[in-house]
């Protein structure tokens, strides 16, 4: 599942740099039973199977790494904190972060107790933690520094400072009767600033009240 999003753009380029390594671990084999078994049935019953918490432990502590002075474990659940841009520029910062992906019905409890903290992409249930680890990798690793070619881009975008972006703009300058502000074209960087401050804020203030303190 993984082989794509991170063989393409960004993340490739990233690794290719040796800025970032990328590393996967079944924990099929850390199973200890003929039919390499990850999960079970629930106690006091109940549909689907439970990820197991000593073969789940057992992956973990083979993840960990001694030559990490930063490490962070997470675990991909829906019932975790939302992920936010916030989280994601922290986790930059970690030299090495292990990603436990949930999957079927759910996991044995005592699996929180081994993580850092949890993590939720969104109110919403899918079928394992493959795509939330994804999206969480793919997030920080822009972030790292020597990522993109222009590390101060990512100052100005949305969610950075509990805003969203300004509008932006580009050629034609005149499209079926739309044309770009005036000021974008005026060449006054003092007012093209402080209209760009000013629309982000009505942006956020219609789209995303939320995000304003």
């Amino acid at each position: 599942m993984f082989q794509g999003p991170f063989a393409a753009s960004i993340i490739k380029r990233a690794k290719e740099k040796h800025l970032i390594d990328i590393q996967y671990i079944n924990i099929r084999d850390f199973a200890t039973d003929r039919y390499h078994s990850v999960d079970d049935h629930p106690y006091g019953g109940g549909t689907g199977m439970i990820l197991r918490v000593d073969v789940v432990d057992r992956a973990i502590q083979r993840a960990k790494s001694k030559a990490a002075t930063r490490e962070r474990v997470i675990l991909l659940d829906p019932q975790g904190i939302p992920f936010t841009q916030h989280q994601a520029r922290k986790l930059s910062t970690f030299d090495h972060v292990i990603l436990l992906c949930g999957h079927y019905e759910g996991i044995d409890e005592r699996i929180r107790s081994l993580v850092d903290e949890e993590i939720s992409i969104g109110d919403y249930v899918l079928t394992g933690g493959e795509i939330p680890a994804m999206v969480i990798v793919d997030s920080i690793t822009r972030l790292i520094p020597g990522v993109l070619p222009k590390a101060e881009a990512t100052l100005y975008e949305s969610f950075e400072n509990d805003i969203l972006e300004c509008p932006q703009y580009t050629r034609p300058e005149i499209y079926k009767n739309e044309r770009v502000p005036t000021v974008l074209t005026s060449g006054n960087h003092a007012k093209i600033t402080a209209w760009q401050k000013n629309e982000a804020c009505v942006r956020t203030k219609k789209r995303r009240p939320d995000l304003l303190k």
